[in-house]
């Protein structure tokens, strides 16, 4: 990658698959948004780049680099594949662009308090994701096709989104009068059988007809 080509990402600021880092402090925080990466469209990360798009560089970029490759390695499960450029400024300064692709891995995650933590990005955020996020993740790797059948907690849901354009899991167990774990296998299902998607929140996904 060339100095031109890391300013032309740069211009377009932040998005789904660009992430900037003005340098490599708490790689713990910054290997989530690697993960979020990995498991959703792939991306970069510019490291010596200003939340503004200011490519400034960083001096002792190549200390940078390590840190966030130990960090990569000591806390992404299970081990994630990616490539790592350094471009230099000037001979003191220079920026690291980490490519991450999209992980047929996935979920990658790390280990917070003894539990699996999973992360997927939306826009310019890396959030984390639900257990009905990380069995899509999960299971969506296997390209196969979904058979289900259509009965009633099927159409009281597709009703449901008809009226009113979403709904959260916990609004469709309320309206099908379903347990929790059934209600979410439900929703599972059909967002792999391309029937309805997940909009991942930092709260309560949203699942919405495919139309939306």
């Amino acid at each position: 990658m060339t100095l031109q080509e890391v300013n032309k990402i740069a211009q377009q600021g932040e998005g789904l698959k660009v992430e900037f880092k003005k340098k490599a402090a708490f790689p713990d925080k910054i290997v989530k948004e690697i993960i979020a990466m990995a498991n959703t469209e792939g991306g970069c990360l510019l490291i010596g780049v200003d939340d503004d798009g200011t490519v400034s560089g960083q001096r002792f970029i190549e200390e940078e680099v390590f840190v966030m490759q130990k960090a990569i390695k000591d806390l992404i499960k299970p081990q994630l594949l990616y490539e790592v450029e350094i471009i230099k400024l000037n001979p003191k300064k220079g920026v690291a662009v980490f490519s991450i692709p999209k992980s047929s891995e996935r979920p990658h995650y790390i280990l917070e308090d003894n539990r699996k933590r999973a992360f997927v990005r939306v826009a310019d955020r890396s959030i984390q994701a639900s257990k009905e996020m990380w069995e899509i993740l999960r299971k969506g790797k296997q390209s196969k096709d979904m058979v289900f059948t259509y009965g009633d907690k099927e159409t009281i849901l597709m009703k449901a989104l008809a009226e009113h354009g979403k709904v959260t899991l916990r609004e469709f167990q309320r309206l099908a009068k379903l347990p929790r774990f059934l209600a979410s296998k439900t929703l599972v299902r059909l967002v792999l059988a391309n029937v309805i998607q997940i909009s991942p929140q930092e709260k309560e996904d949203l699942y919405l007809s495919k139309e939306s």
